[in-house]
């Protein structure tokens, strides 16, 4: 299998043009010709939402070539890190003017290390990505070709996705999630329209219209923004599926945008994913959702869920609550931290202990009931963060995001309106379902929570704001 099919097509929204068939294979033909004559190695490709950098991903990813996807707009000091860690043999554009040292400008898309990394990446090592998106990331995922190519094939199947369907860039590429959308698409024999403005640009549902658009990949922020804008599937008569994932969205949300997509005879997927399993591990069924609400599905197919307990036995017992484990094909090699990592094996043996609690139920659907690491404490008592978001959320409008402060939980809320005094009673109404006194708990008004550029909640921006 490889990710380009066939039939695939490219179109760029900004001007109609098509890139498919013959002169698509060409282009990417074109790239992989061009990989093959840089110094060996690592090659990191800043990934702006085009078609060019497409063509540029998938030529990378059939040379054989290990690739780091990243943020186009990573700030100076963070890509110099990162190439001092990672030692890439070639950095592929647009690339910034100044030249880091011991790399030559080859052309405005193009530097060239001067002289081959000592480490020679494992063979098996196909993508590199950082582990939430964030710009900031202090280490990379490692995936092999074979995890990429194997989620890739779970998720066609899953979602039932055929050459006849017509996904648009809502996600950026060097996202895990938007990452995803596009090689799926792409292996499928579909087509993927390249919009790069976002949700809420003026060009960007006329080209769901135009260009016949029939699926939509978002994340919970998106979901948020989408109810702002009242989104009604009768405007798009072609888009008749919705996707979710990269966190938990409220299940007033999934309820909401469920209903609305059966009105028009379309389909909400839920889905769990993480960057280190390639990224999705479960898939709602749509025809399912309403009777297993709250759940992000059985696993996908070729991969297993387990819970850990505290004790280290494994089960799949229904309602116990415990750590998820995932095996699969698509479970990353590893993480990398420098270069010398890159030429590792698989440490993972297809295990992936997510970090997240969560419970089975009796079909096998997985429940997720929070993170892990992401507690707080009032009073003694020790509170789940995502547990006292779902609560804070069913109190009021507007998006929620909550942190631990000094023996309180601070949570930010979205939305003009969430002035001290409107917040006082959610305060009061949150401190009573929890049994803990008001003032162990604090809300905080903001125009818009802070996202990273994946679209998730930027927490490390709260905490910093405490």
């Amino acid at each position: 299998m490889t990710l380009l099919h066939p039939d695939a097509r490219l179109i760029d929204a900004a001007t109609g043009a098509e890139l498919s068939g013959v002169p698509l294979r060409e282009a990417v033909h074109a790239a992989v010709a061009g990989f093959a004559e840089i110094t060996p190695g690592v090659v990191f490709l800043r990934t702006p939402t085009t078609v060019e950098a497409i063509v540029r991903y998938i030529g990378a990813f059939e040379s054989g070539r290990p690739l780091a996807l990243l943020d186009p707009g990573l700030p100076a000091e963070i890509l110099a890190d990162f190439i001092e860690r990672f030692e890439p043999a070639a950095v592929c554009g647009p690339v910034p003017q100044d030249v880091h040292k011991g790399y030559t400008r080859r052309d405005d898309e193009l530097w060239e290390r001067d002289t081959p990394s000592a480490t020679v990446p494992h063979p098996d090592l196909a993508t590199l990505l950082a582990t939430s998106g964030s710009t900031g990331s202090p280490k990379l995922v490692r995936l092999s070709r074979t995890a990429i190519l194997a989620n890739t094939t779970s998720i066609i199947e899953a979602l039932g996705i055929t050459g006849a369907d017509v996904a648009v860039s809502s996600l950026p590429f060097y996202y895990s999630f938007g990452m995803s959308v596009l090689n799926t698409h792409l292996a499928a024999g579909a087509t993927v329209v390249v919009e790069s403005e976002g949700l809420v640009a003026r060009s960007f549902w006329p080209a769901i219209t135009k260009f016949g658009v029939t699926s939509l990949a978002l994340v919970p922020s998106q979901y948020e923004m989408l109810r702002r804008l009242r989104f009604d599937p009768k405007r798009y008569p072609s888009l008749r599926t919705l996707t979710q994932a990269g966190g938990r969205l409220r299940a007033e949300l999934v309820q909401d945008f469920h209903d609305r997509m059966a009105t028009v005879d379309g389909r909400l997927f839920v889905m769990y994913g993480q960057t280190e399993a390639a990224p999705r591990l479960t898939t709602l069924p749509a025809g399912r959702l309403a009777e297993k609400l709250g759940s992000v599905g059985p696993a996908v197919p070729g991969g297993t869920l387990a819970i850990r307990l505290e004790d280290g036995t494994e089960t799949t017992a229904p309602g116990v609550v415990g750590e998820v484990l995932y095996r699969g094909p698509n479970v990353m090699m590893g993480y990398a931290e420098t270069a010398t990592d890159l030429a590792r094996g698989d440490e993972q043996g297809g295990l992936l202990e997510t970090g997240d609690l969560g419970h089975l139920d009796e079909d096998g659907y997985l429940f997720i009931d929070g993170r892990l690491k992401r507690f707080g404490k009032v009073f003694g008592v020790r509170l789940n963060l995502d547990d006292i978001e779902q609560l804070a959320a069913a109190t009021g409008p507007g998006a929620v995001a909550a942190v631990a402060g000094d023996d309180k939980v601070i949570i930010f809320v979205e939305g003009d309106g969430a002035t001290a005094e409107a917040l006082a009673p959610r305060v009061t109404e949150l401190a009573d379902r929890l049994k803990l006194h008001w003032s162990g708990f604090e809300m905080r008004g903001l125009p818009a929570l802070p996202l990273l550029s994946n679209g998730k909640v930027d927490y490390r921006a709260l905490e910093s704001a405490r």
